[in-house]
């Protein structure tokens, strides 16, 4: 089942945990027996896979328990879990994703406990339940195939949780640093209501993470969770259009300016400085000339960066530069779809830089460091290479 034109949505009011994964997924539309028969060319065993209907709050949805046939005491590392995956009859898309969610914990357990990714001991996550959780997210991913997974801001809940490591505080450290730089809220429930697994499948598979969108909406799934309380327990789930009322041809971003002003600090540090901001996930960098008070002249250093890179640019910016604070805001960024492409030239093979508007090529130019080794070789002028290039692609457009 492709869904190319199609997103899916999470709504994640009451957070996520696999098992309301899966039962919001087969409530959206994958079959029982096809998640059933994927799960089988697992050499697992050991476990039920009970689909129910159930309500939460007069909302009635798909329930899934993974009930074990005995209690699975084995702490599985990230070899062995890899292994069970790759040993399967599933496809190999469905072997990637998985694999990728399970790193995804893996990474933050190593952080955590301060050891190797291949020395961390997966205990509820390496468990048959949470492999069933985690394999089954990406089968059924990759059988509704959408164009693009958005999400919401994610509700972690509040309170304390007992785990193999004894009592520990919500959310559990492994989902808060799973979920690092992703837009989360606390206290909105006094349960867990995002586990690990939930944050990893999320992480994972979700393109951009958003409260303000426009959906037509085609089919709407509601995964139950196991807990009562006053707030629902409930993964609600949308396969829909974004709006095309509001379509532009651009693709829309969200991003950060990072700025500081700077007037005693030597100028030949900027280079070096613009360097390392681009190196560590910058964007773009420009330096603008500005008076400050006392009509001293200074620089204004903007950087442009996404919402992952934030943090490490900022400290970056004041260990590197004399500034002693900066401002950072939110901005939207609209940018024409892109691509270079590889051509034969006169020259020999030329990147060009191919920008598209509604499919239809807007801009080509050629890439300037190509040009310029072609020039070093040839002895040529710059400007003539750009120049005849340019033009043969004016001609073939």
């Amino acid at each position: 089942m492709k869904n190319q034109n199609l997103t899916i949505y999470y709504e994640c009011f009451s957070g996520i945990s696999g098992d309301m994964n899966l039962a919001a997924m087969i409530d959206l539309g994958v079959p029982e027996d096809y998640l059933s028969d994927e799960l089988a060319k697992l050499d697992l065993g050991g476990y039920e896979l009970k689909v129910s209907r159930d309500s939460r709050n007069g909302i009635f949805g798909t329930r899934v328990d993974v009930i074990l046939a005995k209690q699975d005491k084995h702490h599985r590392h990230l070899k062995d879990i890899y292994h069970i995956i790759d040993t399967s009859g599933l496809s190999s898309n469905v072997k990637d994703l998985s694999k990728k969610i399970f790193m995804k914990v893996a990474e933050a357990e190593a952080k955590i406990h301060e050891m190797s990714i291949d020395k961390v001991h997966f205990h509820e996550v390496g468990a048959i339940d949470s492999i069933v959780d985690i394999v089954g997210a990406a089968i059924c991913h990759d059988y509704l195939s959408p164009k693009k997974t958005m999400a919401s801001t994610i509700e972690l809940g509040k309170g304390l949780i007992k785990s193999s490591h004894g009592i520990i505080p919500v959310p559990a450290p492994a989902t808060a640093e799973i979920l690092r730089n992703i837009p989360t809220h606390m206290g909105g429930a006094v349960f867990e209501t995002t586990t690990p697994t939930g944050a990893a499948i999320l992480a994972t598979i979700v393109d951009e993470f958003t409260d303000e969108l426009s959906l037509k909406t085609k089919h709407t799934g509601y995964g139950i969770g196991h807990k009562i309380a006053e707030r629902p327990n409930i993964l609600r789930v949308h396969l829909a259009e974004t709006d095309t009322s509001k379509k532009s041809g651009f693709k829309n971003e969200k991003a950060w300016i990072i700025e500081c002003n700077i007037d005693d600090m030597n100028p030949e540090w900027y280079e070096f400085i613009v360097e390392k901001l681009f190196q560590n996930g910058a964007q773009d960098v420009y330096l603008s000339n500005i008076i400050m008070k006392k009509a001293r002249p200074g620089t204004k250093l903007s950087v442009l960066c996404d919402n992952e890179n934030l943090e490490i640019l900022k400290e970056l910016i004041l260990i590197e530069t004399t500034s002693i604070g900066l401002r950072f805001f939110p901005v939207e960024k609209s940018m024409l779809d892109r691509k270079v492409l590889n051509i034969s030239t006169i020259y020999g093979k030329v990147r060009i830089k191919t920008s598209y508007l509604n499919n239809e090529i807007i801009h080509q130019k050629p890439e300037y460091e190509d040009c310029k080794k072609i020039a070093r070789k040839t002895g040529r002028p710059l400007k003539e290479i750009i120049d005849n290039i340019s033009l043969n692609l004016q001609k073939n457009k």
